[in-house]
Order: C-alpha cells, then structure tokens, then sequence
C-alpha cells in the first residue's frame, strides 16, 4: 500500500496509516496464500458481522469496464464497510481525512483495506488496468452508492 495526501493533481506530500486510522479506514497487509488470508478474512468477518462475501474481477476486457468504472469514480459513501482484499493487479482508493482533504491510498497484491460506512470516497483503476478482489458484505443485498452532492459556491 502506498498512501499519500492528495494536495492536487501535481503535487503528493506523505501521510501514513495513523491518518487513515483518525477516519476509521483499517489496513493489513496479508499473504495471498489462502491458508494464511483465509483465517485472518474469517475473524474479521466474524468481528464485524460480515455476512456475505463474493470475488470482483475488472480488466481491460471486462464488458462495460468504463459504465462500472464511473459509479465508482465520483464522491459517495455507503450505509455499511466496503472491504477490498485484493488477489491481483492494484487499485486506488481516495478517501477523506476529518478536515476533508483527500487520502490517495493505491492498494496491490495482498492488501486488506475496510472503508468504514459513511466515510466520502472513490475508487479508479491503476495504469494497470487489472483489480481481484474478495469483497465482504454486512447485508447480503450489498451496498448501494449515496453520492456526494455539490458544495455550494
């Protein structure tokens, strides 16, 4: 996982995962060998009464790839966690901090993240273009997007 303030669109200065945890965001790293992710993904489910779990792959090739990309991209939160514990390829989280900066969080192979419910933030594809995840669910219809309207002027 790399982490970084997102001043703008030139410019990154370092954050780390004290500042992820002051908004709630948890961040593990495991090995993708299932029998040792497999035990650590069993008790946070069970610590935090995840019920439903399923596997999420995009690629270049996925059908629709920049129609499921745009639900993704602008500013929302969800009712309940969005857990990503990727297999393969990498992704970006940008999440944000108490006094609403942007967190630019690029999560690859091996990392677990949880964004808490409703904590704004977006996700893209790296250059990369590949993301594997499991995803972990605390209702088993899974989260609906409430995006973020304008601030006014």
């Amino acid at each position: 996982m790399n982490v970084a303030w997102l001043e703008s669109a030139s410019e990154q200065r370092a954050c780390d995962e004290t500042d992820l945890a002051r908004v709630g965001v948890l961040y593990q790293h495991l090995s993708t060998d299932p029998a040792q992710f497999e035990p650590a993904l069993a008790a946070l489910r069970q610590a935090h009464h995840y019920v439903a779990r399923d596997e999420v792959q995009l690629t270049a090739d996925t059908p629709n790839l920049t129609g499921l990309l745009d639900k993704f991209k602008d500013e929302h939160l969800h009712d309940e966690d969005e857990v990503r514990f990727v297999l393969r390829g990498a992704g970006i989280f940008d999440v944000r901090s108490a006094d609403d900066r942007w967190m630019r969080i690029t999560v690859e192979a091996g990392d677990l993240l949880v964004v808490p419910k409703g904590l704004y933030h977006r996700f893209f594809l790296t250059e990369c273009c590949e993301i594997r995840c499991v995803r972990l669910f605390q209702d088993t219809a899974g989260w609906t997007p409430h995006y973020r309207q304008p601030r006014a002027a």
